[in-house]
């Protein structure tokens, strides 16, 4: 411990408790409860000039933030990421918060009011940088293609770890037609989800990668709130996101992603057309009777309507009729109740148009008022 506080250079800034709360609320996040490496746990505070810098890592993704703070002696130390979070969010609103350490201390004090906190840190020097490569392609990205992007995918990621491969969205340039798109796809097995926005100026010669659920819920709670573009870099092995505070670095996940598009059914000949709202409704209801972990519905579609209906031998039986716009021969097939609301909580438009084959043929799901997204689910026997 000495040689570390030997080496600790003198910090002392006051920052607002709003401005510090907001980055940090976002870099704590990184970081993991459990630590074998202590300075991972910790966020390095680096106050330069007139701001500061907060950095957190857990080795696969790194986030750097920084505000406005009035910074009295330049310095860089690490302190706890959760225990620093945690006294921040419980101090009161509008307090300032004054951090303090003194040359060679193995500890930095926090004041805010009449509070104050001594805390054990460890050098700035100590903590871990990620890598660089160059990340030879960069582009822009609006940040609303960029939510949707990860809003429309993200709840088909596995979570099966052994299939680590699908545990993110698979993002990457494509052709639709003539048009060119940046795409994104996510499926876990029995279902999958493909959207896709406008190719940006720049983004042609992406190459194809896998972004970490971690990464993509981190990068999603960024943006969320603020308005304009995000810069994105990436190499083979990492990616890069740039906002005005905040940079995000990960890994990418080393693994090659399924050709989703045989997966993609064309030519299921039997379509239905159901108002969106009444459909996700009568599921979810009906579900409430599937007492199975699987939480199985059996949908019957016949001209002019629907009914959705579920059966435990525990909990009894449901059943609910609505509207279709079908003509087809009689169909039953299932569906776990639960893919079905994800999906149908991405659906923007008043209807859903649902393509089946038969009761044991993957399914296509789409928002007629969407023609760049695209859903697949697996039936169930039921």
């Amino acid at each position: 411990m000495q040689r570390n506080a030997n080496r600790t250079k003198p910090m002392k800034l006051v920052i607002e408790r709003a401005a510090l709360l907001k980055s940090l609320s976002h870099v704590q996040n990184v970081v993991e409860r459990r630590n074998t490496i202590p300075i991972l746990a910790n966020v390095k505070l680096d106050a330069q000039g007139e701001r500061l810098g907060l950095t957190a890592t857990d080795m696969e993704l790194s986030l750097a933030a920084s505000e406005p703070a009035r910074v009295a002696e330049p310095g860089m130390t690490t302190v706890s990421a959760h225990t620093f979070f945690d006294i921040a969010r419980k101090l009161p609103d509008g307090s300032e918060i004054a951090l303090e350490q003194a040359e060679g201390s193995g500890e930095v004090t926090l004041q805010a009011g009449r509070s104050v906190f001594t805390l054990p840190s460890l050098p700035g020097d100590e903590f871990p940088a990620m890598a660089f490569e160059d990340l030879d392609v960069r582009f822009r990205v609006p940040v609303e293609d960029l939510k949707r992007l990860i809003d429309k995918t993200r709840f088909a990621i596995s979570t099966e770890e052994t299939r680590y491969y699908l545990n993110g969205i698979y993002l990457h340039a494509a052709k639709a037609g003539a048009t060119s798109t940046l795409r994104a796809v996510a499926t876990d097995g029995h279902r999958l989800a493909r959207v896709e926005v406008d190719l940006p100026e720049g983004a042609k010669d992406m190459p194809a990668v896998i972004v970490p659920r971690k990464t993509v819920a981190e990068i999603r709670k960024l943006i969320e709130g603020i308005e304009g573009e995000v810069q994105i870099a990436v190499s083979p092995s990492r990616i890069q996101f740039m906002l005005e505070r905040a940079i995000l670095v990960s890994r990418l996940i080393d693994g090659t992603f399924p050709d989703y598009e045989r997966v993609i059914p064309t030519g299921n000949d039997k379509a239905a057309v159901l108002e969106a709202k009444p459909f996700a409704d009568a599921v979810d209801r009906v579900a409430t009777i599937s007492t199975e972990r699987a939480r199985a519905v059996k949908l019957r579609f016949e001209p002019g309507r629907a009914t959705v209906s579920a059966v435990s031998t525990e909990a009894g039986r449901a059943v609910e009729e609505i509207d279709a716009d079908y003509a087809g021969e009689p169909l039953e097939i299932g569906f776990n109740a639960r893919y079905i609301l994800d999906m149908m909580a991405e659906i923007d438009g008043g209807q859903v148009r649902v393509e089946m084959a038969n009761a044991a043929a993957p399914t296509l799901v789409r928002d007629p008022g969407d023609a760049g997204t695209a859903y697949v689910l697996m039936p169930m026997r039921v």
